[in-house]
């Protein structure tokens, strides 16, 4: 037998430990050369672990829920076994039942066993020992499920069977961490529990709103002649340099140069410390399809002209929605731009995207009565409008800084040269 290890990949630059989330394949299992074994989760993105060569899992040597570091060995792969042995299969029912057993693991409350998430549950909910008992389990031999426990919680509150100290608990009140407010079900809510993604974020943006005092300027911006050029070009750009021509790019080489124009806004704070940064790596938050937000950066954005912004947003924005980030796609951004106006937003306060102290909201572009400018001095009008708004850490950023800023961006789009070539 030829066994070959699989380690933890390095998965980005500054990225040296992962968790497992997810084991693809079992032991036992016969897995092709760059198949997927493994899932592990960073702080942003979900990654595959791949097998680097054929054969069949001898051993997984990690278990879900565990943190890796890279370089660790997670399985160990047989190269020259092609299909399931029968010793392959006794280990991996040992392992299986072995794993069941740990997951499965039931506490015991007076004489009654429950399991981890059940008593989880009755702990937050103030649920006596007593009380939990007389409870119909609908489990194997009359277990009791998280879904018989949220039940009775329904009808319990319905009924309002509650003594002084249960009422307390429809009254909203932060839970010690501030992380959220404990509410009580009503008769026919539907339960949903945040995924791994969503209290990530969460946690981010109530720690964005704790760290910096957050104030947001307005500006609003004339996109005539840049709505005009992009719609004449738009075909022409594609054709020739097979990317399609978004507003994204131009935003963000407008975001840049105004950046260069004010650089303390593309900074972070350390302690007391400001770190005013050398390179502009532009964040641009997209939704992905599941609902959850992620910021893939453009990296030294300053270095890219029109097209090759136009390629890196194309690009993160397909990977985005294809799941396919990679943790390097997500890291070092500088500055974060938030298109709201995609969702029919005409604008929006955006939260900080730490540690940076800056971000930008555009919302939708849209034909309005505005003063416009003519060779013989102005008229009423049509023309295409954009809110732009900054939220920036005042603890860095001052009104006039900020108010500068994002009027500086307004100005770049609005004497956006319409005779430029593609």
């Amino acid at each position: 037998m030829a066994e070959m290890d699989i380690c933890m990949p390095k998965i980005g630059e500054s990225v040296n430990e992962a968790k497992v989330i997810n084991w693809l394949k079992k032991v036992g299992d016969h897995v092709k050369l760059h198949e997927s074994i493994l899932e592990v989760a960073t702080d942003k993105v979900d990654s595959e672990v791949v097998a680097e060569a054929e054969g069949v899992l001898v051993a997984l040597l990690c278990q879900v829920g565990e943190t890796i570091h890279t370089g660790q060995v997670l399985a160990r792969l047989d190269t020259n076994a092609k299909a399931h042995s029968p010793a392959s299969q006794t280990v991996q029912a040992a392992v299986s039942q072995s794993e069941s057993a740990v997951q499965n693991a039931p506490s015991k409350r007076s004489g009654r066993f429950y399991s981890p998430l059940v008593k989880a549950i009755a702990e937050k909910e103030q649920i006596s020992d007593a009380e939990l008992s007389q409870i119909q389990g609908s489990g194997e031999q009359n277990r009791l499920t998280k879904s018989d426990l949220l039940a009775y919680l329904a009808k319990r509150s319905q009924a309002g069977a509650q003594s002084p100290q249960q009422a307390q608990k429809h009254e909203i009140k932060p839970d010690e961490n501030a992380k959220g407010l404990q509410v009580m079900p009503m008769p026919g809510d539907e339960l949903i529990e945040m995924d791994r993604m969503r209290k990530l974020i969460a946690d981010h943006m109530v720690m964005s709103k704790q760290v910096s005092p957050h104030v947001t300027a307005f500006s609003e911006a004339d996109l005539s002649n840049l709505v005009w050029w992009r719609e004449r070009v738009k075909n022409d750009f594609e054709q020739k340099y097979k990317e399609k021509l978004t507003f994204t790019p131009i935003f963000v080489e407008a975001i840049v140069k105004a950046i260069q124009d004010f650089p303390l806004i593309n900074a972070s704070i350390s302690g007391q410390t400001i770190i005013k940064r050398a390179a502009i790596n532009i964040g641009m938050a997209a939704a992905l399809p599941n609902g959850n937000l992620i910021v893939p950066v453009i990296k030294h954005a300053d270095s890219l002209n029109l097209v090759g912004l136009a390629r890196q947003v194309n690009l993160l924005a397909d990977k985005a929605r294809k799941g396919q980030l990679k943790p390097d796609d997500i890291q070092e951004g500088t500055f974060t731009l938030s298109n709201v106006g995609a969702f029919g937003n005409i604008m929006g306060t955006p939260i900080i995207n730490q540690p940076q102290v800056a971000i930008l909201a555009t919302g939708i572009i849209k034909k309005r009565p505005a003063v416009v400018k003519t060779q013989t001095g102005y008229s009423l009008g049509i023309a295409d409008i954009m809110y732009l708004s900054l939220s920036f850490d005042h603890r860095v950023v001052d009104g006039a800084l900020g108010g500068r800023f994002v009027s500086r961006v307004a100005e770049y789009l609005e004497n956006f040269d319409t005779s430029r070539d593609i």
